[in-house]
């Protein structure tokens, strides 16, 4: 037995001396995978994605053996610039997203065109190149075997097709021992792909971007393809819902006013709570909050389409697309929205926004979902002050006022979006636009003249999350403007204001814990370069609360006036809004949150949380957020088939046009619509 053994180990150094390249690029490749993994999903020792890695890797090695041995090189080269990137890729992305890249993801790449400051301020970082070590590696071997006249040496022992089968049939031994270590759940996630913290955890990383790439091959053709399994989902689903007619004391409160929603480029609702030397951050929004109906557990749902997945889910009551984004690659479906509910009450419908109108396809999109008309950057605006990507918000706002007197004039009601922007990543210090300071002034004793002095500590001042807060007082001051204008032009006297901020700011974990550890979040003063709370994954996750008011002039100070904490999702806007102005969807996927108990709000991850509980979908952990309630796994397996029903039926109504085939009775046919350009 021992002998075998022995025989068995000098078989594999003898393989290995001869395979010296490929040896080299599999090692260095699972080195890199692992990090990425420790970086991110923190399963570094994980032995389940390592093995199905290998066999990936052991089945792109075996094609290598096609070629010379001179000629190997390049082929192993090529494999690990792509590797390589990939993880650099991932690494960034996971950092501001916490989740992994997507070959879908292409599709949007256009839409960084204006934002390349924005990607290499604030999310590229260093360690974001420790993943180049494998190319690196892989040119230094190849120069030492090359001076050794290795390549000359090895091309009389190898075989070509003999080496190819003996490493595909060691990569279908590791293919079967992962197997065996697979779980039930782990297939139906790989298959669906949404869950892709999971599908890395579990399957390692260039097994899941092999799938991404297989299941986004799959999206453009998959009309042809799973249509009966989605649309039958879609009807059960419908035709079992409660279809009660419900009504609450907010039923038809603003039936026939007009609507401005003011779309919030990324402010969270944690800004809502600051203040600065006593000196409110948002005092503005903090008095909407406090006349209007503020929704203080509010989650945006987006995924990689950002701010167009807002505006899709806020007027859809649909979830984004699991795979690409609404309005680049789905565009073009029967949506049911609230514009198009509103149109048959004769509102008319227009968005205005201070960028370009191709941005995100909304010239194109917007069309299919309702909107009459879109004003838009250099069409509609004059360009008279520049902050950050563009017309300033405040300049944005002033200038929009004038055309929706126009607009009021010659409608009898109407329904609109200003989004905002000034407030978007990188967050570049406002500078002259905004005197307010981020500074901590205190007072003390000066021990050389015994005199009372000012002291500033400039902690955040410089900072990212100084620069963001500073953004979002502009803001704040934007907005403040802005109802005040629409006063003074007799606007207000008609209209509901609804506003949301669109996601998150998107800063890492590292720029909160400066605001957390400094004397902002303490009764003492602290220095923020002591570590003194961390921010784990789920504080920070449940942090990304962003703000939702509903206000109007008649509401204020009234028995309508509340704080509704129940948590509630961007899903839920176009249900909540609806019943208030008196129409009624059929197809929305979110809640009238004045009409529902228990609220759940699923993220496109397949993350979940209610008032009790936030659930990391990809890890199998949560956090109890009512300790006073017992939680059992029943009510974990509730919700997480209720987020997996969710998810499917929204994915099944955005591919297959879903909502069309219900109303029609026929399948919609797979030749792309027109398109319409404002």
């Amino acid at each position: 037995m021992f002998q075998k053994i022995k025989k068995a180990f000098k078989k594999i150094k003898e393989y290995i001396k001869t395979n010296i390249l490929m040896s080299t690029f599999i090692i260095s490749a699972i080195i890199n995978e692992a990090i990425l993994r420790g970086f991110t999903v923190q399963n570094l020792y994980n032995i389940k994605p390592l093995v199905a890695d290998l066999t990936v890797l052991l089945i792109i090695t075996a094609f290598g053996y096609f070629l010379k041995p001179k000629n190997q090189f390049k082929y192993f080269i090529s494999w690990s610039i792509l590797f390589t990137a990939l993880c650099i890729i991932n690494s960034i992305y996971y950092s501001n997203y916490l989740s992994f890249a997507s070959v879908s993801l292409i599709t949007t790449a256009s839409e960084l065109g204006g934002y390349t400051d924005a990607v290499f301020e604030n999310i590229f970082e260093i360690k974001d190149l420790i993943y180049l070590w494998q190319i690196f590696a892989l040119v230094f071997v190849h120069i030492q075997l090359k001076r050794k006249k290795y390549y000359d040496k090895v091309k009389e022992i190898e075989n070509g097709k003999v080496r190819f089968l003996n490493t595909v049939v060691v990569a279908l031994i590791s293919l079967g021992f992962f197997i065996s270590m697979l779980k039930p759940v782990d297939v139906g996630r790989l298959n669906k792909q949404w869950n892709r913290s999971y599908i890395v955890m579990e399957f390692g990383l260039y097994t899941y971007q092999f799938n991404d790439l297989f299941a986004s091959i799959k999206t453009t053709v998959n009309e042809m393809f799973g249509y009966d399994e989605a649309y039958k989902t879609f009807r059960e689903y419908y035709e079992s819902k409660e279809t009660t007619e419900s009504s609450n004391k907010y039923t038809n409160l603003f039936k026939g006013k007009n609507v401005l929603v003011i779309h919030g480029e990324s402010i969270q609702a944690f800004t809502m709570n600051l203040k600065f030397n006593d000196k409110e951050l948002t005092p503005n929004l903090n008095a909407l909050a406090k006349e209007g109906i503020n929704f203080s557990n509010f989650y945006a749902q987006e995924s990689v389409g950002n701010s167009s997945d807002s505006e899709f889910t806020s007027l859809t009551s649909q979830l984004p697309s699991s795979s690409g984004t609404v309005f680049m690659n789905y565009f073009n479906r029967d949506y049911e929205t609230i514009l198009k509910l509103l149109k048959e009450q004769g509102y008319y419908t227009f968005s205005m926004h201070a960028n370009i109108g191709n941005a995100w396809n909304r010239n194109i999109t917007y069309k299919y979902l309702g909107y009459d008309d879109f004003y838009y950057y250099t069409k509609d605006y004059e360009i008279d002050e520049t902050i950050g990507l563009g017309l300033s918000d405040k300049s944005f706002f002033r200038q929009s006022v004038e055309k929706i007197k126009d607009i009021n004039n010659n409608n009898k009601n109407w329904y609109g979006t200003l989004i905002m922007l000034t407030n978007h990543t990188p967050f570049s210090d406002i500078g002259e636009h905004s005197d307010y300071s981020v500074d901590y002034i205190t007072e003390d004793v000066n021990p050389d003249t015994g005199e009372i002095e000012e002291i500033t500590n400039k902690w955040l001042e410089g900072t990212k999350m100084g620069n963001y807060l500073k953004s979002v007082h502009y803001a704040d001051e934007a907005i403040g403007e802005l109802i005040s204008e629409l006063e003074e032009s007799g606007l207000l006297d008609n209209t509901v204001i609804v506003l949301y901020g669109d996601h998150d700011s998107k800063l890492k974990k590292s720029e909160f814990r400066k605001l957390i550890n400094s004397e902002y979040y303490e009764d003492v003063l602290i220095d923020p370069n002591d570590t003194v709370s961390e921010i784990d994954e789920f504080t920070y996750e449940i942090n990304r609360s962003v703000p939702f008011i509903i206000w109007s002039k008649d509401i204020k100070d009234s028995k309508y006036t509340t704080d509704v904490d129940e948590v509630m999702g961007m899903i839920d806007v176009m249900p909540t809004l609806s019943n208030m102005l008196g129409v009624k969807p059929k197809y929305a996927l979110g809640n009238d949150i004045f009409s529902i108990k228990d609220n759940v709000v699923v993220f496109p991850s397949g993350n979940w949380i209610t008032d009790k509980l936030y659930y990391n979908s990809s890890k199998g952990t949560f956090r109890q957020l009512d300790l006073d309630t017992s939680i059992d796994i029943d009510y974990i397996n509730h919700y997480n088939e209720y987020a997996d029903t969710l998810i499917s039926i929204s994915n099944g109504i955005i591919v297959y046009d879903l909502i069309k085939a219900y109303e029609t009775g026929e399948e919609p046919t797979k030749e792309e619509m027109p398109q319409v350009d404002y």
